[in-house]
């Protein structure tokens, strides 16, 4: 959309930049992403420069953008979007074009509003995945795959074995079949290519069907950008309550090039979600990520060799990635394999605590 725009109307709306085919070659994405984030820039600066408690220095563009991006987001975070809004509609229009480019700008836009800087090229969590969903990387067909929750049990099966998958009682492929099954009175019921989603049945309570339908018109690339969900099928898959339990514990191990570094273990998920963070010796971190720490004592499970050896094959075919167990202490089940942890948006509490997590994965 961005490109066939400026070829029809000459210039890039916004950033005067001529195009003419027969003179000279269409921009690059990465040129285009260049315009963007310096009219971006310039949106943020005519934001500041509004706000009484942000003249001088700041206001005048004399700080880096990253402290003036903070700036803004500590006085007016309507502000910071307004600055977005702006700069979209002068470059793309009210829509981000569907294209890897327009992946970028959202991305960028997304890393900006939630950590109130810029990203880098550096071996830092939240940077590091931002670059992964902004490369070909996140189109490795292996992350693709995987991404598909009926597709994983394949990857799951030929990887360690068909033990450690959670059991599938349906698959459902079309929303006229919703109409036609008669649901277990206790089961889980999730979309296979979205992520976030679920109907937990207990004791044969109604089933909201109009809800499983609307998983058909849901595209979860369009919800965050993540290219890897994309061109999944749509497909709703039911499996039993794991260990016969409504609220499990989930294990969240994030492994770099095959091997086991962090813990994340989230309880109440689906009543008051906590967490908390360990490292592969069971040592509790001082910090968190995205959501409060918990107050719960979480126990050593009695099989975390056994949880961490499965995290470690099943990552062996990645560099970064997460792997999602279930455990009773007594066997593990994978619930999901998570390329992206939290679309690059989940804040560190506090917020120095990036730096510490990311030493202790990536070292």
């Amino acid at each position: 959309m961005l490109l066939q725009r400026a070829h029809a109307a000459g210039t890039i709306d916004g950033m005067n930049m001529p195009v003419n085919a027969e003179a000279s070659p269409a921009p690059s994405d990465a040129e285009l992403f260049a315009q963007f984030t310096a009219v971006f820039e310039e949106c943020l600066d005519n934001q500041l420069r509004k706000l009484p408690q942000a003249a001088g220095e700041a206001a005048a563009g004399n700080h880096s953008l990253d402290e003036r991006i903070a700036l803004l987001g500590r006085l007016d975070r309507k502000a910071l979007d307004q600055a977005f809004t702006r700069t979209r509609l002068r470059t793309t229009g009210t829509r981000l074009p569907e294209t890897r480019l327009g992946d970028q700008m959202y991305a960028f836009i997304l890393f900006v509003r939630r950590h109130h800087r810029t990203p880098k090229d550096r071996m830092v969590f939240n940077d590091f995945l931002y670059k992964m969903k902004t490369t070909d990387e996140i189109l490795d067909p292996l992350r693709v795959f995987v991404s598909d929750k009926e597709f994983l049990k394949v990857y799951v099966k030929a990887i360690v074995g068909d033990q450690y998958n959670v059991p599938t009682l349906d698959m459902i492929r079309t929303r006229e079949e919703v109409r036609q099954r008669s649901f277990p009175p206790a089961c889980c019921i999730k979309p296979t290519h979205v992520s976030g989603q679920a109907i937990i049945r207990t004791a044969g309570e109604a089933v909201d069907t109009g809800k499983i339908e609307s998983w058909f018109d849901l595209n979860h690339y369009r919800i965050g950008r993540e290219v890897n969900y994309k061109l999944l099928k749509p497909k709703v898959i039911v499996e039993p309550l794991i260990f016969d339990k409504e609220n499990v514990e989930d294990f969240k191990i994030f492994c770099w090039q095959g091997v086991p570094k962090l813990i994340q273990v989230d309880v109440d998920r689906y009543i008051d979600h906590r967490r908390h963070l360990f490292d592969v010796r069971w040592n509790q971190q001082d910090y968190s990520i995205g959501e409060p720490r918990s107050n719960r004592n979480i126990p050593k499970p009695d099989n975390l060799a056994e949880m961490l050896a499965l995290a470690g094959k099943l990552s062996a075919g990645f560099d970064f990635v997460r792997i999602d167990l279930y455990s009773d202490s007594r066997s593990c089940l994978v619930g999901e394999i998570t390329n992206c942890h939290g679309n690059a948006r989940h804040r560190f509490i506090p917020p120095s605590a990036e730096l510490t997590a990311s030493k202790t994965i990536f070292g």
